[in-house]
């Protein structure tokens, strides 16, 4: 556990200390359970995938799995897409409650 908290400091201490490296002036939060389907698809490709994977985690986290299965990842992620398109004022969160597996 030392040693991964150890490289870690060192990896980000070696991220500032680069030329040209700065930190982020401004800082965005985002609230995922206001997010709805509508919101999501109007989101750039960097951000839907953050977004995706944040709560991928977040409801795996909540079923105890710690193996992701990769059929279970796009078979969720068009069962999802479909709900959503026919839900887009839903939240996100409640499309993937009641979607994923």
């Amino acid at each position: 556990m030392t040693k991964k908290i150890t490289l870690a400091g060192f990896a980000i201490a070696l991220a500032l200390a680069l030329p040209g490296a700065s930190p982020v002036a401004a800082q965005v939060t985002i609230e995922m359970s206001d997010i709805t389907c509508k919101d999501f698809a109007g989101y750039d490709a960097e951000t839907q995938d953050f977004i995706g994977n944040w709560m991928r985690g977040f409801w795996m986290s909540t079923k105890n799995l710690t193996v992701i299965d990769s059929k279970y990842v796009k078979r969720n992620s068009e069962k999802i897409a479909r709900y959503c398109k026919k839900l887009p004022k839903s939240k996100l969160m409640d499309a993937i409650q009641k979607n994923a597996r």
